[in-house]
């Protein structure tokens, strides 16, 4: 898609929900903690150093696995993420609309939505999964028992990349609470470590909780 085409379709995905034109599904992964828990989870995460990246490759974090039948987690989460959905036999999303909370924008041909990691698999390695078995990092990488995993608007996603809420936030603030509260609850459910420039960063956007 075009520059314009997503200027123009962030435009309208704004002033239609400024203006009450329409309600998109948000995207809501599961078990999102309160921001109380979300603040003790914090406080027990462990501070440390970020730990080398050697050894790193998005290989050793197996994904997309298959979910059911012929859905994979990428399109498992498509299905759940998105409003209207129709998959083709293969389970591909044939049409359907996604809101991206982080930018506020909703698409309709599933090519311009990606499926974000909110720990980043590269900031997961950094903060403890450098020592998993390569099932615990496949696990992790196609969790959605938990609110790892989100459909979000794709180059939104590509700017974040491995960077933590200590570098980067998603570009609305009415989501940092949000985001902060899965960031947390991520890095609490798999034992990952925080920096302190991070912790400082997420204690911030939990309090516009």
């Amino acid at each position: 898609m075009s520059k314009v085409n997503r200027t123009i379709g962030v435009l309208v995905a704004t002033a239609a929900l400024t203006f009450g034109f329409v309600s998109p599904a948000l995207a809501t992964p599961p078990n999102i903690p309160s921001a109380t828990t979300a603040r003790a989870e914090l406080s027990g995460l462990t501070v440390r150093a970020d730990g080398s990246m050697t050894g790193y490759s998005r290989d050793k974090f197996p994904h997309w696995v298959t979910q059911s039948g012929t859905c994979n987690t990428r399109e498992a989460v498509l299905k759940r993420d998105g409003t209207n959905v129709v998959t083709d036999s293969s389970c591909a999303a044939t049409s359907g609309r996604w809101f991206s909370p982080y930018d506020g924008a909703t698409w309709s041909a599933a090519s311009d939505v990606d499926i974000d990691h909110i720990v980043p698999l590269a900031a997961a390695w950094r903060s403890g999964a450098s020592s998993w078995t390569t099932a615990q990092r496949q696990s992790f990488a196609n969790d959605m028992s938990g609110p790892q995993l989100i459909a979000v608007t794709d180059n939104v996603n590509q700017s974040k990349g491995d960077q933590t809420p200590a570098t980067w936030k998603p570009p609305l603030t009415t989501y940092w609470c949000t985001y902060a509260k899965m960031w947390v609850h991520t890095k609490y459910r798999w034992s990952l470590s925080v920096t302190s420039a991070e912790k400082t960063e997420l204690t911030g956007m939990l309090g516009r909780c």
